[in-house]
C-alpha cells in the first residue's frame, strides 16, 4: 500500500491507467482460462467461433499485459530517477548542523541500501500489479461458477493470508535491525578505507579493528539476515502447504458438503491450479515490501522523506557586495554525543571590511574552526546577529549569503574540475595559478577538468586554492592553509597571495598558528574556550 501511494505521488493519471490495463489484462486472462475450461467440459469438437475466440483473448491479453507492464515500468522508472535527485537535491539543501549530526555512514546507507531496496521493490511493482489483477479477476470467475464455493474459497485464502501475515510480522523486528547494523558495518567500512595507513602501521589496532568492531558486526549482521530470511521461508512453505490443502479441500470435501457439478469442481480446480503463479508471486514479494516499507521510514526518520517532485533551489543574486562583515553578540553550542558537556562559543561582537586581512588564533578546541562555519553561513548561530553590509543574515537569505564566500577548510574536498565556474578564458587564468604555485609540472587543466588530483596533501591545498582565487568572490577564508605546506610556499601564501587578495579589495579571514607572519594581518583575534579574549592590530611593517 505504502508502494502505491508513493507511485501516485508521481502521477495519478499514468498509475490510474496502468491499473486499469492490468486489470483489463487479469480479466482477459480469466476469460482465457474460462474458455480452456468450457472446452475440457465440451463433448463435441472445437467450434470455427470458438477457435477464433480463443486465439483473438490470447492476442487481446499479450497486448494488454504488455500495455499495463510498460505503463507501470515507465512510472516505476521515472519515479526511481525522481527519487534518487531530488533525495540528492534534498541532502544538498539540508542544513549542514544536520548532516553532521547524522554521520556519514548513515547518510552512505541511506543512499545505497535504503534507496536500493526501494528501488528494487519499484521494480517488481509492475508485475506485482499485474499478477493481482490476474488473481482478482480469476477469483471473480471462480464466484460466477459457484458463489457457494467461491465465497468458501475466500474464506480459506482471508485465514490463510492472516496467519500467514502473523508468522511474517515476526521478521519484522529482525529486518529493522539489520538495517540498523547496516549502519554500524558502513562505518566500519569507511575506517577500514579511510584508515587503512594507521591499520598497517599498528598491528595490534588492526587485529583488534578486525576481530573486535568488523567481524563482530557482520556476524551479527549475518545471524539477523539469517533469522529474518529463515522466517520468510517458513511463510512461504506455509502458503505453499495451504494452497494444496485447499486444493484437496475442492477434490475431497467439497463433494460431501452439496451437490456440485463435476465440471464445476473441475474448473475450479483448473482455476486454482492456474491461479497458484500469480498468488505464489504476490506472496513472495511481501518481504520485498516490508523491506522497502523499513527502508522509507528509515529515510524519514533521517528527515530525507520524498517528495514527488524535484524542487530546485532558485539562484538568487548576489543582494550585497561584501564590504563589511559584522558579527553581534553572537553565540553557538556545539552538542556531541560523544563529549561529557556542549561547547559554547560565543558571544563574539567581531567586524571585517573588505581589502583588510584579519588572522584568527588560538589553541586547539579554542572555537576557531566553528567561528569560520558560523561566518560562512554553514551553521545558524543561536543568538546574536551576523550582518554583510548592514543587512541581517537569517534563515531566507542564508544561502544566498553564503555565495559571497571563497574558502578552503582545514578538512577541505578537491573536486575533480573547477564545478560550477564558466569562464571563457578559465583554462588560461588556471593555468597561471598552477605556475604560480608550482603545479603545472604535475597537473594540466583542459575544459576545466583536472588531469589529476592524486598529488601530496600540500599539493593538493594548493590546488583548493587554486579553485578559491577563480570563484573571485569578496570574502576569502583560509583554515589553516599554510599548516602543509613547506616554509617556500608559506611565504608565497602570506607575503605574495594574501596582500594580492587585499589589494584587489577582497576581504580575507586566515586561521593561523604561524606567528612568524602575524605582523601581515590588520588585525588579529585571538579564541579561547570560545571567546575572544584579545583582539590587537599589528603595527604594519615591510620585509625585505
Amino acid at each position: 500500500m505504502k508502494m502505491l501511494l508513493f507511485l501516485l505521488r508521481f502521477s495519478k493519471t499514468t498509475t490510474a491507467f496502468a491499473i486499469l490495463a492490468g486489470v483489463s489484462s487479469g480479466l482477459a486472462s480469466a476469460t482465457l482460462v474460462a474458455l480452456i475450461n468450457r472446452e475440457l467440459a465440451g463433448t463435441g469438437p472445437a467450434t470455427t467461433a470458438s477457435i477464433v475466440t480463443f486465439f483473438a483473448v490470447t492476442a487481446l491479453v499479450l497486448v494488454l499485459n504488455y500495455s499495463s507492464r510498460v505503463l507501470l515500468l515507465n512510472l516505476s522508472t521515472q519515479a526511481i530517477l525522481e527519487m534518487r535527485l531530488y533525495l540528492c537535491r534534498q541532502i544538498l539543501s539540508t542544513s549542514f548542523q544536520r548532516l553532521e549530526s547524522l554521520g556519514s555512514n548513515r547518510l552512505l546507507a541511506a543512499l545505497t541500501e535504503d534507496v536500493l531496496t526501494i528501488t528494487t521493490t519499484l521494480a517488481d511493482f509492475p508485475l506485482f500489479c499485474v499478477n493481482l489483477a490476474i488473481f482478482t479477476c480469476c477469483l471473480g470467475y471462480l464466484l460466477w461458477l459457484s458463489p457457494l464455493l467461491a465465497l468458501a474459497l475466500i474464506a480459506f485464502v482471508v485465514l490463510g493470508t492472516l496467519t500467514h501475515e502473523a508468522i511474517e510480522r515476526r521478521a519484522r523486528t529482525y529486518l529493522v535491525s539489520t538495517r540498523e547494523t547496516w549502519d554500524v558495518l558502513i562505518g566500519g567500512y569507511q575506517t577500514l578505507i579511510h584508515g587503512s595507513k594507521e591499520l598497517r602501521l599498528h598491528r595490534q589496532r588492526r587485529e583488534f579493528f578486525f576481530s573486535g568492531v568488523l567481524q563482530p558486526t557482520a556476524l551479527t549482521m549475518r545471524k539477523l539476515a539469517f533469522t529474518c530470511q529463515s522466517i520468510f521461508a517458513l511463510a512461504n512453505s506455509y502458503g505453499q502447504a495451504l494452497y494444496f490443502v485447499l486444493i484437496g479441500l475442492i477434490l475431497f470435501a467439497a463433494p460431501g458438503f452439496g451437490r456440485f457439478d463435476p465440471q464445476v469442481l473441475t474448473g475450479f480446480t483448473l482455476i486454482v491450479i492456474y491461479m497458484n503463479a500469480p498468488l505464489s508471486y504476490l506472496v513472495g514479494t511481501f518481504p520485498s515490501f516490508r523491506r522497502a516499507t523499513i527502508a522509507l521510514e528509515k529515510l524519514e526518520s533521517l528527515g530525507l522523506s520524498l517528495t514527488p517532485t524535484i524542487c530546485e533551489e532558485k539562484a538568487t543574486p548576489a543582494t550585497a557586495n561584501g564590504r563589511t562583515l559584522e558579527l553581534k553578540k553572537l553565540r553557538y553550542t556545539y552538542r556531541s554525543e560523544q563529549e561529557d558537556h556542549d561547547f559554547t562559543l560565543g558571544p563574539i561582537d567581531l567586524q571585517c571590511k573588505a581589502g583588510e586581512i584579519t588572522f584568527v588564533i588560538g589553541g586547539n578546541g579554542s572555537g576557531k574552526s566553528s567561528l569560520v562555519k558560523l561566518i560562512t553561513g554553514l551553521y545558524a548561530p543561536d543568538a546574536g546577529e551576523v550582518r554583510l553590509d548592514g543587512r541581517r543574515i537569517d534563515n531566507e537569505n542564508r544561502d544566498d549569503y553564503r555565495q559571497h564566500f571563497s574558502v578552503v577548510f582545514s578538512d577541505f574536498y578537491l573536486f575533480e574540475s573547477l564545478v560550477g565556474l564558466y569562464n571563457p578564458d578559465l583554462d588560461a587564468q588556471a593555468l597561471h595559478y598552477l605556475q604560480k604555485l608550482q603545479l603545472a609540472s604535475k597537473v594540466q587543466i583542459k575544459d576545466g577538468v583536472f588531469s589529476t588530483t592524486n598529488l601530496s596533501q600540500g599539493q593538493r591545498k594548493r590546488l583548493a586554492l587554486l579553485t578559491a582565487y577563480l570563484e573571485d568572490r569578496p570574502i576569502y577564508v583560509f583554515d589553516e592553509w599554510a599548516a602543509d605546506q613547506d616554509p617556500y610556499f608559506k611565504e608565497i601564501f602570506y607575503l605574495q597571495l594574501l596582500p594580492e587578495l587585499k589589494a584587489r579589495g577582497k576581504m580575507v579571514l586566515v586561521i593561523s598558528h604561524d606567528d612568524l607572519y602575524y605582523d601581515v594581518a590588520d588585525k588579529i583575534i585571538k579564541l579561547d574556550s570560545g571567546k575572544i579574549i584579545e583582539q590587537k592590530y599589528p603595527a604594519a611593517c615591510k620585509r625585505t
